[in-house]
């Protein structure tokens, strides 16, 4: 949409940004990244200049988006934690589309998530839904996805199901495990943004896969896929959420948390809407399946450790 040649990536050396700024590089784009993690391994060699943020300096911010013509926003956290939280993630993406606008950049294409809300309980959700209308209030053209799980070799959820599979005897569900996931591929979700960063009209998509689970169905295809069936235990969420601290505390790690439970009974992770995406998860796990799953994927590991780069599945 832009003579203008380069775009910029929030988190090119992590998970989903790292899909975006690969296919912008083999279309011929001139690419940065802005992170908080400019020294991590990864696999541009020096083809992409990372940029720190600088979410408490406004000018600097902006400074650092000059000569953008498109800004593929995937900053988020998953959880609040003592070293970070939903309403700093808020503010810090407020202060992103602020310094875009006075840097000049033509379209902003962001990650959100399904049903965001602003009336939501669940702070993820109504986070998600202000910084939409944050970005629609700036008068910037955008593109907003909207994605559910994602999966690929560097995922946390569809990995550590099939991690948990494999380690423990029974597998807990949240109550009867009918709630439902549309898993979309991170690649796909990828795709959907760069083809969003070459247009000009404002839209809002769902980014789903082509399959559809209850997440019992996902549970048990997922275990026959890499060869291990377990008897699947419906168990009242508040116990499915104490046994998760406990895994969590044996790996040093958030494993699940109240909110992402009740979004995932709530069926927030669900929408009735064509599929965005292609990729089918039972063939790309079919494909993985001797290695998913093998090793616990931690989220704090990559926050503590700035500069390894995030491990395949």
């Amino acid at each position: 949409m832009s003579k203008n040649t380069t775009h910029a990536v929030t988190g090119a050396f992590g998970y989903s940004g790292k899909y975006i700024a690969h296919r912008l590089l083999a279309q011929g784009k001139q690419v940065v990244t802005l992170t908080n993690s400019v020294d991590r391994e990864n696999m541009f060699h020096g083809r992409i200049p990372a940029r720190p943020f600088h979410f408490d300096n406004p000018a600097q911010l902006a400074e650092s988006l000059q000569g953008v013509s498109v800004l593929y926003n995937t900053y988020w956290v998953r959880f609040n934690h003592q070293t970070f939280k939903h309403a700093d993630a808020v503010q810090n993406s407020i202060a992103l589309f602020q310094a875009a606008k006075a840097a000049g950049v033509q379209r902003l294409v962001h990650v959100s998530i399904t049903n965001p809300s602003l009336d939501s309980p669940l702070e993820y959700f109504q986070g998600k839904a202000v910084l939409e209308q944050a970005l629609i209030d700036t008068g910037l053209s955008y593109a907003i996805l909207r994605p559910t799980v994602l999966f690929g070799k560097e995922d946390i959820l569809i990995n550590n199901i099939t991690w948990m599979l494999r380690k423990f005897p029974v597998f807990g569900l949240f109550g009867d495990g009918q709630y439902r996931v549309q898993p979309i591929y991170v690649d796909d979700l990828a795709r959907l943004a760069v083809e969003q960063g070459d247009r000009a009209e404002n839209i809002i998509l769902n980014a789903i896969g082509p399959e559809t689970f209850t997440y019992r169905e996902l549970v048990q295809t997922l275990g026959t896929i890499i060869g291990v069936k377990r008897p699947l235990l419906p168990i009242p969420p508040s116990l499915g959420f104490i046994t998760g601290q406990v895994v969590g505390r044996l790996v040093n790690d958030v494993l699940i948390t109240r909110e992402e439970i009740e979004g995932l009974m709530a069926d927030l992770l669900y929408v009735d809407t064509p599929p965005t995406g292609s990729t089918h998860l039972t063939v790309w796990a079919r494909q993985h399946a001797a290695t998913l799953g093998r090793q616990y994927t931690s989220e704090l590991a990559r926050r503590r450790n700035r500069q390894a780069a995030y491990a395949s599945n």
